[in-house]
């Protein structure tokens, strides 16, 4: 049976990674993984997440399974975090359930999707995340792009998304980044939003919403303002969410995905239906991350020490933004890149060619996406300067 097989690629940026890790050059610079890195290039524990599982350890009364549905509280929690206090929870419009991960989160929606509609077409950005495309591919949807982001003004191309979504039949899906669009950086105003919002009405569309970067954009409450926006106005809608980034809890797969329905009845229904789906994949989630969450969440002390991280995490990033475009100007580097102080979030394009990308990593061990998508946290004080001088000169030659 095996004999027939043939090796799967490997993961381009999974590629990258280990080519970086057998690089011997002191000076080397990793642009690549999508995770937040401090000054110091370590991706650290935040103190709230030590505190809940010290809390955890010490109170922690049983490893029985918790459910299909995952932790309740948990769930109440996060319900709470991305729609704040919108009608559509009060009217009990919503329903919650945990899930290993953004990535088991948003397939769990593409099985569900698939029960709905056999035959619906998931329409992504283009760019989108990778592996937003081979998800739903691998739940049998089909998958199509519509354009979003220029590669020549380095913005949007909202023009032409709305004219491609104007065309998006009913019974299909279109899929939008909350905030922090990866691998882009930009993001969507409100009037956007708004224009989103009437199409989806119109066409009879439905609207999934990734949110894997809650905080990281504007803040908690901004970067959930399309969110609420379509939920006021939509009948139906799915939300996926993460808790990688927010709470840096990369490695403990936590996520949830929410359904809103148009009333009490019909959102318990479709809720049975997905945790039908959940108990066909992997049964039960763990609780491990989920209970850490709902720790914090549920503690006053807990949550202003995590927003107080929170926002130094933002922090860190925005300005690393304006200090990489600073950088740039001081070493010559050719071109504009003012974009990159205008973007959300921890990706931006260079825009860049291939060929200056593999001199960058052959010659500098700089390291970075094929797209010339860059996480910009990866940049500290110690490596700006080496960064800035190497792209100055692959790109004057």
């Amino acid at each position: 049976m095996f004999n027939q097989l043939q090796p799967v690629p490997t993961d381009p940026i999974l590629g990258l990674v280990q080519e970086y890790k057998a690089d011997t050059n002191p000076n080397k610079v990793d642009l690549t993984v999508g995770v937040y890195k401090n000054e110091q290039g370590d991706t650290p524990v935040l103190a709230a997440v030590k505190k809940a599982e010290q809390f955890r350890l010490a109170n922690e009364q049983s490893k029985a399974y918790l459910g299909m549905a995952g932790d309740l509280t948990f769930n109440s929690l996060m319900t709470d975090l991305i729609f704040g206090q919108h009608d559509v929870v009060g009217a009990g419009r919503v329903k919650t359930a945990q899930t290993p991960g953004g990535t088991g989160s948003l397939r769990v929606a593409a099985e569900f999707l698939k029960t709905c509609n056999p035959n619906s077409t998931v329409w992504v950005t283009n760019p989108t995340w990778a592996n937003h495309i081979s998800i739903f591919k691998a739940a049998g949807l089909q998958v199509q792009e519509f354009p979003y982001f220029d590669f020549e003004t380095m913005g949007l191309k909202f023009e032409e998304t709305i004219e491609t979504l104007s065309k998006v039949p009913s019974g299909d899906i279109v899929l939008l980044h909350a905030c922090c669009h990866n691998p882009s950086g930009m993001d969507l105003n409100i009037q956007q939003w708004q224009t989103i919002a009437d199409l989806a009405k119109a066409q009879g569309f439905t609207v999934l919403i990734d949110t894997a970067y809650q905080g990281f954009g504007d803040g908690l409450e901004q970067d959930a303002a399309g969110i609420r926006l379509l939920a006021s106005q939509l009948d139906e809608m799915i939300v996926c969410s993460s808790c990688s980034k927010n709470f840096g809890l990369y490695r403990d797969r936590i996520g949830a995905i929410s359904i809103l329905g148009t009333d009490t009845a019909k959102v318990e229904i479709a809720f049975s239906v997905v945790l039908g789906t959940i108990r066909s994949i992997y049964s039960m989630p763990p609780a491990h991350g989920a209970e850490i969450v709902a720790t914090i969440l549920g503690s006053d002390e807990l949550t202003s020490l995590w927003h107080q991280e929170l926002d130094e995490m933002r922090t860190r990033i925005n300005s690393l933004r304006t200090f990489i475009v600073d950088k740039f100007k001081e070493k010559n580097v050719p071109g504009n890149f003012d974009f990159i102080s205008t973007q959300n979030g921890m990706f931006s394009f260079l825009g860049i060619d291939k060929a200056s990308i593999e001199t960058l990593k052959n010659d500098y061990s700089i390291y970075m996406v094929g797209s010339s998508r860059v996480n910009i946290a990866g940049v500290n004080n110690e490596n700006a300067d080496y960064f800035a001088e190497s792209l100055a000169k692959v790109l004057t030659k």
